[in-house]
């Protein structure tokens, strides 16, 4: 009888330490989850960010200036202008 009291002891220690360790590496997993999400949140706030400085970066109004100003371009005047028709297919 006493042995099979040790016997059913050291296994309910055993489940025990084996509940505690899978506790402690769900923790962890969640900890590591919670991390993981709060990184993709960030990146998904920058791209949207990045998406509408792209947008900003690239209107044909404020290309059109820069061509202007910095690049001294202009239009060219209607005599310069070629319209050239293309072979039908």
């Amino acid at each position: 009888m006493v042995k099979l009291n040790v016997l059913l002891l050291a296994t309910l220690i055993a489940c025990a330490l084996s509940l505690v360790t899978s506790r402690y590496q769900a923790r962890g997993l969640f900890v590591e989850l919670e991390r993981a999400q709060a990184l993709t949140r960030g990146f998904e706030v920058e791209y949207g960010q990045l998406q509408l400085e792209q947008s900003t970066w690239a209107t044909p109004a404020r290309v059109e200036k820069i061509a202007r100003e910095q690049l001294k371009m202009q239009l060219p005047g209607p005599g310069r202008v070629q319209v050239i028709e293309g072979r039908p297919r």
